[in-house]
C-alpha cells in the first residue's frame, strides 16, 4: 500500500520510517533541506535512533516537495504538520492541517486522511462538516521527542478515533509496524480520541508540576528533595518515573496542549487544569528568584533545549527563566 505522510518532524518522520518497512511511503515537506536529508538517508531531526535507522535499515521511503507526488494513489495520508498554540485566539492554529486536508481532497479524494497533529476537541467533526467529506480520522500519537521512533516501534497503545473497517486497517498498519506484540488497540469516537491526547499530556504536565512544587518546598526549607521524592515514589500508586525536578515543562507539546485543554473547558468548572498552567509559570519565578537572590554579576546558561536528548528549544522553560 502507498501511504503519504505530510510533515517531516519527529511525528511524521518516525511514522514514515516505521510504516515504510512494509509499505511504500512518500513523505511531503515544505522544507527542501529536510526533503534532501531524508532522501540522502540522513536525519533532519536530532534523534539518534532515527539517524541510525535511516542509515542502516531497508525500507521504501521517499521524500518530496510535490503534494501531487505524495498524495496520488495513496490509500492513507497521515497529517503530521504543526498546530502551534495561538495565545490571541486562545486555541491551536490548525491552518496547516486544514491546508493538507484541502490538498488531499483535491488531488486524491478517495484517500483516508489520518490526523496525527494535536487538535482541539471537535476538530475532526468540524472538518467533516465543512468539507462535506467523511474521509477524515483522528489517531493521536504518544511519542516523546528524542525517543519518537522508539515509541512508535514499542507503542504503549494505538488509538484510532473511529469504529470502522478503515480504522481497523490503519490500526493494523501501526500494529504491524511495531516490534512489540500484543499492543493494546483502542477504537473510540473522534472527540474522545482528541480528548485522550489532551488529557494524557495534561496529566504528564501535572506530574512535572507536582515534583517541581515539591522541589520548591524543599528549596525553601532546606530539605533534600531527592530523598523525599525517592521515598514518595516507592509507593506503586505513584511510581518511580517522570519525577525529576526541572525548570518547568516546555517543548512542543505540554505547554500548548495544557493551554488548549484549559480553553476547551470553557464554562465547565475546573481547578486542576488551570493550576497546571499557573504552576509552570510559578516554577520559573521560583528558579529566577533563587538565582537573583544570590546577586550574581553574571549568570551562565548551559543549553536552552526543552529537555535532554533533543535539539528543540521552542517554549523551553529555560527561555522563561532567562526572560525573568
Amino acid at each position: 500500500m502507498k501511504i503519504a505522510v505530510a510533515g517531516l518532524g519527529y511525528v511524521g518522520l518516525s511514522n514514515a520510517l516505521a510504516l515504510a518497512r512494509r509499505n511504500r511511503v512518500v513523505a511531503l515537506d515544505v522544507d527542501a533541506r529536510r526533503v534532501a536529508l531524508v532522501n540522502g538517508r540522513r536525519s533532519p531531526v536530532a534523534e539518534a535512533d532515527i539517524a541510525r535507522y535511516l542509515a542502516a535499515e531497508q525500507f521504501d521511503l521517499a521524500a518530496t516537495l510535490d503534494p501531487r507526488e505524495a498524495y496520488e494513489q495513496a490509500g492513507f495520508v497521515i497529517v503530521a504538520t504543526p498546530t502551534n498554540y495561538d495565545p490571541l485566539a486562545n486555541s491551536f492554529d490548525t491552518s496547516l492541517v486544514e491546508a493538507v486536508i484541502a490538498d488531499v481532497n483535491r488531488i486524491n479524494p478517495d484517500a483516508t486522511i489520518v490526523i496525527k497533529s494535536t487538535i482541539p476537541v471537535g476538530f475532526t467533526d468540524r472538518m467533516r462538516r465543512e468539507t462535506g467529506r467523511e474521509n477524515i480520522v483522528f489517531s493521536p500519537e504518544f511519542l516523546r521527542e528524542g525517543r519518537a521512533l522508539h515509541d512508535i516501534l514499542h507503542p504503549s497503545r494505538i488509538v484510532v478515533g473511529e469504529r470502522s473497517p478503515r480504522a481497523e486497517t490503519f490500526a493494523n498498519l501501526l500494529r504491524e509496524a511495531a516490534l512489540d506484540k500484543d499492543v493494546p488497540v483502542v477504537f473510540t469516537g473522534a472527540r474522545e480520541a482528541e480528548a485522550i491526547k489532551l488529557f494524557a499530556n495534561a496529566y504528564l504536565a501535572m506530574r512535572v508540576c507536582f515534583f517541581n512544587e515539591l522541589d520548591s518546598y524543599a528549596m525553601a526549607f532546606g530539605l533534600d528533595a531527592r530523598e523525599v521524592i525517592d521515598s514518595v515514589c516507592l509507593d506503586p500508586r505513584v511510581g518511580a518515573y517522570y519525577n525529576n525536578p526541572s525548570f518547568g515543562y516546555g517543548g512542543y507539546c505540554l505547554p500548548k496542549d495544557s493551554r488548549e485543554l484549559l480553553a476547551n473547558y470553557g464554562s465547565v468548572p475546573q481547578n486542576i487544569i488551570g493550576a497546571i498552567v499557573d504552576s509552570n509559570e510559578t516554577r520559573k519565578d521560583v528558579i529566577a528568584d533563587a538565582i537573583a537572590s544570590r546577586q550574581p554579576a553574571v549568570v551562565g546558561i548551559y543549553r536552552l533545549t526543552m529537555k535532554a536528548g533533543a535539539d528543540n528549544y521552542r517554549t523551553s522553560a529555560m527561555e522563561g527563566v532567562v526572560e525573568r
